[in-house]
């Protein structure tokens, strides 16, 4: 029996998803509900161009489209009562999402919010040693920054990413960070931002973020960028004794003795795209609704746009 899917937004992201979903399934058809007819026709995706089209028989929805066009794109899920697999962040403001919480919960939707990084195996060890840990954690500092006009690899800055209005901004696009750590500490007593855009490279969304969640014993800082050429993504734990350090690019753990606690040096990133393919579709047979779905996902989002300093 063929597994029908439905994806809203074509691009890069969708594509990581759908080699996933080819490895997850014998037997997959891929239909992209496109907004133009000049779409280009690709080998084993199937073009749609309205929501009559939409075969009755869709397993799930992938919405993995601009940021700001989500909330469209999960309105027509639920029209037509489509699981949704929906790609991080759920939006870029929050008053337009709270309704919805009402619509899932009145069509008893069910709904996934996408971030990946739960899944890497350096991530899920220090959830681990967190959980097992008896020291008292007196601080943490996570940092991410890497060179946002060379992600798609030619040095484009027209992409959503640089506009505001388009859902862009560096404390959006690195979603993934605020997400983890709520995963990994919980919620936060509250939050305090600042956000900046005053780099050189000249865009008009939020390209510096330094967000604090504030925890009863311990606070957690972020810093997030869009202009530093030689990437670095970390997250490093204090405690009463010693600190521990992820390097999410390495996959590995090490303490502050140089000892090396953790290292998988085959799971790439790319790799969690179909560890979170699987969990997400093990649990829709199962009918489970997993944790990180919309409603979570939105008061992770909360800590991203309330209690901002624009500077």
């Amino acid at each position: 029996m063929s597994n029908n899917i439905l994806i809203i937004g074509l691009g890069s992201i969708a594509r990581k998803h759908i080699q996933a979903l080819r490895l997850i399934y014998k037997d997959v058809n891929i239909y992209a509900l496109r907004s133009s007819t000049n779409a280009l026709i690709e080998e084993g995706i199937i073009n749609i161009y309205s929501k009559e089209e939409i075969p009755l028989n869709i397993n799930f929805g992938i919405i993995s489209s601009p940021t700001n066009r989500h909330l469209d794109a999960l309105e027509l899920l639920l029209e037509k009562r489509i699981p949704a697999f929906i790609e991080k962040p759920i939006y870029h403001k929050l008053d337009e999402c709270y309704p919805y919480l009402k619509s899932i919960a009145e069509v008893g939707l069910f709904n996934y919010v996408a971030c990946n990084l739960r899944f890497l195996n350096s991530l899920k060890f220090l959830k681990n040693y967190i959980k097992n840990e008896k020291e008292k954690i007196n601080e943490v500092n996570v940092y991410c920054g890497s060179y946002m006009p060379a992600w798609r690899g030619d040095e484009n800055i027209k992409n959503y990413s640089a506009f505001e209005s388009l859902g862009g901004g560096v404390h959006l696009d690195l979603f993934h960070e605020i997400d983890y750590c709520y995963w990994l500490f919980g919620q936060p007593i509250t939050n305090r931002n600042i956000l900046r855009s005053a780099s050189t490279i000249h865009i008009d969304a939020i390209d510096y973020a330094n967000i604090n969640l504030i925890y009863e014993n311990f606070t957690c800082h972020l810093t997030l960028n869009y202009y530093r050429k030689t990437p670095k993504r970390t997250i490093e734990v204090i405690f009463e004794n010693h600190i521990i350090e992820v390097d999410l690019f390495s996959n590995s753990v090490s303490n502050n003795n140089g000892d090396i606690l953790f290292k998988d040096s085959e799971q790439k990133v790319i790799n969690t795209y179909y560890d979170q393919m699987k969990f997400f579709t093990e649990a829709l047979a199962l009918n489970q609704l997993p944790e990180n779905n919309f409603q979570e996902s939105l008061k992770i989002l909360e800590l991203c746009l309330t209690n901002n300093e624009t500077f």
